[in-house]
């Protein structure tokens, strides 16, 4: 079943359910400073699942484009992808697992409304429960009765996991999950493929065995809870998040285990075949891994993200260099069919990549040179080294020059290589000392930036809160000092402080810094209130609301105001394209101080500051 088929099915499914299709989010956040992308179909809901009220009601359901950063090392297998199309449907505090356990077995297995799946080939699991959150007999109650109708035995098609396997919160098992994190036990579906265990894996093969012959299709979190002080509390509503992986219920319904040979991917691994002349079954790492980074380098360069050493164009840059390097293994000359074929693939779904086309190319095209570049700049490194050393390149053997793993390294930082590459260029070294550098490097920057690659494990402490609502008066008083013509660039909030980017071409007067100050406290002691409301994206301009990336957003979008009244928007101090979360009245903020201003590139200036 194509791809477009199986989303009009599943969107036709749930509105005859009394569900409202709602809008697809950017696949980068809109000033949300603590995620770099959109990674799961829940993330722009998480206000609506702690209660706040949905324009759109209590069922909700769409496809999210989301991308996972933490998942390019698993490419290379028959299922994983960094980028990939989330199925979702929500409950926000209305029906629940009585309800939502049939229905989404009905869109499985029904032959005209659903996927016609074989009941066979169809097998779940629940949560065991632990000390500190009971067991999940309802939902397991439920799948009995399901399958027990059906004639099945239900010791043969129900399984039960920790909380490492059947557990859901952004932050996973609850152990890590931060005070404030919601979560809940989860019921997932898994389809069985007709292929023998590899041994591999281990001696016996179960349904979340990583074999392949089993492959997860559907996940229904039932997220009933709050991380508490004192542990686990009730959340007010009991919802249902769901989300299902496209790409596999694809692989499902034509029983392809290899979602690479699926009829959405299939045809671009027949594109990298016909450019590299290289057959897929020899190749199968990496023709996946050529495939999944040019997708989600698509879809990331459509959202008018650049190449870059920063945040989303850091990874958009890795991205594209990793699939790069395989691209060059199999011996390929020019990408630029195999772009095509992706745009082609996806355009009935996603048409605004075939209007973006020439953009697409063109960033991949030039990040294609500047790499280029990069390989001759680390080539000059190393023989620039080697001769301070006195080694003399022409006394090696051709092409097995040994370096050391510091110098490999020095390389690798220095200029955005990796050990392909340098072996690529003719280099053999210690490739274990290297990996143990190149881990060591890589968990020292993790636990700066591991919450935002991680996609979506937001700080929603009272300070952040506080700081995202002070940015919003900041911006507005920055245009009140500077001029209209200020815009917001970027920014950063934690609970330490506040970075916010923005156009200015000179640094800011002593003056200039007191007044903005001035016009912050003020608007803090004036305790305004803080309004949110969803609205066509005309109405938003003309109301004058300000953010960033205008292009991206929906028909509806959604609004925060400072000051003015619920009926009166015109009249705020505030108006800004936002997701939340903020505070609700102004005065809940302390004090607010600018601490740091500096130039970040250009034209563009960086403030830090910090609330109270």
């Amino acid at each position: 079943m194509k791809a477009s088929e199986v989303l009009s099915r599943y969107i036709s499914f749930y509105k005859k359910r009394g569900h409202i299709q709602i809008e697809n989010a950017s696949l980068v956040p809109l000033n949300d400073p603590t995620t770099l992308f959109t990674s799961s179909g829940m993330q722009p809901l998480l206000p609506y699942l702690l209660g706040e009220n949905h324009p759109a009601g209590k069922r909700l359901v769409n496809v999210q484009n989301c991308f996972r950063a933490q998942d390019i090392d698993e490419v290379g297998d028959n299922r994983h992808t960094t980028f990939f199309r989330m199925l979702g449907n929500w409950s926000l505090g209305e029906y629940f697992k009585k309800e939502q356990i049939p229905w989404f077995w009905e869109f499985l297995t029904q032959e005209n409304e659903g996927l016609d799946l074989d009941p066979k080939k169809l097998f779940v699991t629940v949560f065991r429960g632990n000390n500190v959150v009971e067991k999940d007999v309802e939902a397991k109650e439920i799948w009995t009765k399901i399958f027990t109708d059906l004639g099945f035995d239900p010791s043969e098609k129900i399984f039960e996991y920790d909380t490492d396997k059947n557990w859901w919160s952004r932050a996973g098992m609850p152990d890590n999950m931060p005070i404030g994190e919601p979560g809940g036990p989860d019921s997932e579906v898994f389809y069985e493929f007709d292929v023998k265990h590899d041994k591999s894996f281990g001696e016996y093969c179960h349904v979340n065995c990583d074999c392949g012959k089993y492959m997860e299709i559907g996940n229904s979190v039932f997220m009933q809870f709050l991380k508490s002080k004192n542990g686990f509390v009730e959340l007010p509503q009991k919802n249902v998040d769901f989300g299902g992986g496209l790409e596999r219920l694809v692989s499902a319904t034509e029983n392809t285990q290899d979602v690479f040979r699926s009829s959405l991917f299939f045809p671009i691994i027949k594109s990298i075949e016909n450019t590299t002349g290289k057959e897929y079954e020899k190749n199968l790492r990496s023709m996946r891994i050529v495939l999944d980074h040019f997708v989600a380098s698509i879809f990331i360069i459509a959202n008018s993200v650049k190449p870059s050493n920063k945040e989303q164009g850091y990874v958009l840059r890795r991205l594209i260099r990793r699939g790069l390097d395989s691209f060059y293994l199999l011996n390929g000359d020019t990408v630029i069919p195999v772009i095509e074929k992706i745009v082609d693939q996806y355009k009935e779904t996603d048409e605004y990549l075939v209007e973006q086309f020439e953009i697409i190319k063109n960033t991949i095209l030039e990040e294609e040179g500047i790499y280029q570049k990069a390989l001759i700049g680390g080539k000059k490194l190393i023989e620039k080294e080697l001769a301070k050393s006195g080694r003399k390149i022409g006394d090696e053997l051709v092409g097995v020059v040994s370096i050391s793993s510091d110098l490999a390294f020095k390389a690798i930082t220095s200029f955005g290589l990796g050990p392909t590459q340098l072996k690529s260029l003719g280099y053999t070294f210690d490739q274990r000392l290297l990996s143990e550098k190149i881990k060591e490097h890589q968990n020292l920057s993790r636990k700066g930036a591991a919450r935002k690659f991680a996609g979506g494990l937001a700080d929603h402490s009272d300070l952040t809160v506080k700081g995202h609502t002070a940015t919003h008066l900041m911006h507005q008083a920055l245009r009140d000092v500077l001029g209209d013509a200020v815009h917001q660039s970027g920014s950063n909030i934690t609970s330490e402080r506040v970075r916010f980017d923005f156009n200015y071409d000179k640094k800011l007067t002593d003056e200039e810094i007191v007044q903005v100050e001035e016009i912050v406290n003020k608007k803090i002691k004036d305790d305004l209130p803080v309004f949110h409301t969803m609205m066509t994206l005309q109405e938003a301009k003309n109301l004058g609301a300000i953010g960033l990336f205008d292009e991206k957003y929906g028909d509806r979008v959604k609004i925060y105001t400072i000051g003015g009244t619920a009926q009166d928007l015109q009249s705020a101090y505030s108006k800004e394209f936002c997701g939340g979360p903020h505070v609700e009245r102004t005065s809940q903020i302390k004090s607010f101080a600018i601490i740091k201003q500096e130039g970040v590139s250009r034209g563009f200036r960086r403030i830090y500051a910090k609330v109270a």
